[in-house]
């Protein structure tokens, strides 16, 4: 717990007032410890990433380094571990969350109800939502170890659902996102966030396009971030 409200407030480059009203409305992951809000870095780190405020706002350089096209993961790699699927039911998030684990391609050594419960936990600490209709959730630790398991699942809802994202919009997307380690937990949380940017790629997702046009445009991206 390194950072302190001021060191937020500096990072976002918001009003203090602004800061610490989300931060009382539980938008922002803290702690408080002897009558003063305390923050961990690696979750204001991932914080910014899902709610893109790095590339919204003039976020410091000091705690964000990740940039789309230096990340090393692979998007078509982690989607054919996890696959595509539509039309998941549910009228709330566990719902939503339940249904999609009952269908996802996972790890042999992975148990459904220990990924349902590591996932529901993480949406009781904070919710994933990204905006946009997108919501990323994820377990707060890594539950594999083997970078050949990581895998992403894009889940395409029956019918929109309210997440709690900051913007207020109802989600239509899940991306579930599997990583064996921190560091490219959050190289894929950036990438995903920064292709939920470009209009293409949304309009594919709102149209429910099939998987194949989805993961050749996914597979076009890596290309294109591998060269430079």
């Amino acid at each position: 717990m390194n950072l302190k409200l001021k060191d937020i407030v500096e990072l976002l480059q918001l009003p203090e007032k602004t800061v610490k009203t989300w931060v009382e409305q539980g938008k922002i992951p803290s702690y408080k410890i002897g009558g003063q809000y305390r923050f961990s870095e690696s979750e204001i780190n991932e914080w910014i990433i899902n709610n893109k405020l790095k590339d919204n706002l003039n976020v410091s350089e000091k705690i964000i380094e990740l940039s789309a096209g230096k990340l090393h993961v692979s998007l078509t790699g982690f989607l054919e571990n996890g696959g595509i699927y539509y039309g998941i039911e549910g009228n709330s998030v566990s719902e939503i969350i339940n249904n999609c684990v009952n269908r996802m391609a996972i790890p042999e050594t992975v148990h459904r109800n220990v990924l349902l419960e590591s996932l529901l936990e993480r949406e009781s600490m904070m919710p994933t939502a990204l905006g946009k209709g997108i919501a990323i959730p994820h377990p707060r630790n890594p539950i594999i170890t083997d970078v050949e398991n990581e895998s992403l699942s894009i889940c395409f809802l029956a019918n929109e659902i309210d997440y709690g994202a900051l913007d207020g919009k109802d989600v239509h997307t899940l991306f579930i996102v599997l990583s064996a380690n921190p560091k490219r937990h959050l190289e894929m949380l950036s990438k995903i966030s920064f292709l939920c940017q470009n209009d293409e790629f949304m309009n594919l997702l709102k149209s429910r396009a099939d998987s194949h046009t989805i993961t050749e445009y996914m597979k076009s991206k890596d290309i294109e971030w591998i060269k430079g």
